[in-house]
């Protein structure tokens, strides 16, 4: 059996949180392409609302609650991707 993942889709929907599982996740695996923009808007000094807005597609000024919750969980999971969960990705992806 191949373990390889397939390609996330280019603009998956998101959850208000992100996962905060130890284990990678079939939604990590979705939104790999959304933790990549989420870096490298940190890295860019990116205010958080306009990235809510662009890469999270929630409206800070319309739901500033959600839109604040799911940029911070989001970014969490990508750092955390980068710290422990590309090891399960070089694993052959999320336990199906």
């Amino acid at each position: 059996m191949d373990k390889h993942m397939d390609s996330p889709p280019p603009d998956p929907p998101v959850s208000d949180m992100a996962p905060s599982d130890r284990i990678l996740t079939g939604y990590d695996e979705q939104h790999v392409v959304t933790y990549l923009r989420l870096l490298d808007a940190e890295a860019d000094g990116a205010d958080w609302q306009e990235v809510a807005k662009v890469v999270l597609r929630i409206d800070p000024a319309r739901e500033p609650d959600r839109a604040r919750r799911a940029w911070e969980t989001h970014l969490a999971r990508a750092r955390w991707m980068t710290e422990n969960g590309y090891r399960h990705l070089l694993r052959g992806g999320a336990p199906h």
